[in-house]
């Protein structure tokens, strides 16, 4: 009940503050403007992308190796199965870095 509370919780503050997000004009840096906001959105945004994508490789990792543990015929299965899927994974991060840059850069 906590963590589908917790999930409902950050699904809607990301919803509300995105909404916040658009609402605003852009900041122009180059004329003196204060754009700590856009300097602290970025480095959240891949820090806590950054917090996710290592949480989600170490229980696919974790996963992987239990599977390989209990069943170690299937090892080169499982390993191209975890490998495909740390690749998606890392995607996720690369997303996030890219999102970091257009808010230092382009905002």
């Amino acid at each position: 009940m906590k963590k589908t509370l917790g999930i409902f919780l950050t699904s809607l503050m990301a919803v509300l503050l995105s909404n916040i997000a658009y609402a605003q004009e852009a900041i122009d840096v180059k004329q003196g403007a204060s754009a700590w906001g856009v300097f602290l959105g970025a480095g959240l945004s891949i820090g806590i992308a950054a917090c996710g994508t290592g949480i989600g490789m170490g229980h696919a990792i974790n996963a992987a190796l239990n599977g390989i543990s209990r069943n170690p015929s299937v090892a080169p299965r499982i390993m191209t199965v975890m490998i495909l899927g740390l690749a998606l994974i890392e995607s996720l991060a690369i997303y996030a870095l890219v999102v970091s840059i257009l808010l230092l850069f382009v905002i």
